[in-house]
């Protein structure tokens, strides 16, 4: 089974609290799903059309996981502490191998 790998990036975060309280019960959520935090944070170099914008990176066994998780009522629960408090976008690409 091929591994897949969920991205966020973030367009905007107008309401730190918001994010902090998503964050708080997203990591752990995620993590309980089976999913291992990659990478996150700002980008350190951009090109072409990039944009310095926080991104997320978590790697799920498959791409079933990964729907799971998100689907999840602990991730759901984050969502709903979020509320408006980002625009962002989030993405479940399957692995290569």
């Amino acid at each position: 089974m091929k591994k897949a790998y969920w991205v966020s990036t973030y367009h905007s975060i107008s309401n730190p609290d918001s994010m902090a309280a998503y964050a708080k019960l997203a990591g752990p959520a995620l993590e309980a799903a089976g999913g291992r935090f990659l990478a996150r944070g700002v980008a350190k170099q951009v090109y072409e059309a990039g944009l310095m914008q926080r991104t997320v990176l978590i790697e799920f066994d498959s791409v079933e996981a990964a729907v799971a998780a998100h689907d999840s009522p602990a991730y759901q629960e984050a969502l709903r502490a979020l509320a408006n408090g980002a625009v962002r976008d989030i993405r479940i690409l399957e692995g290569l191998a």
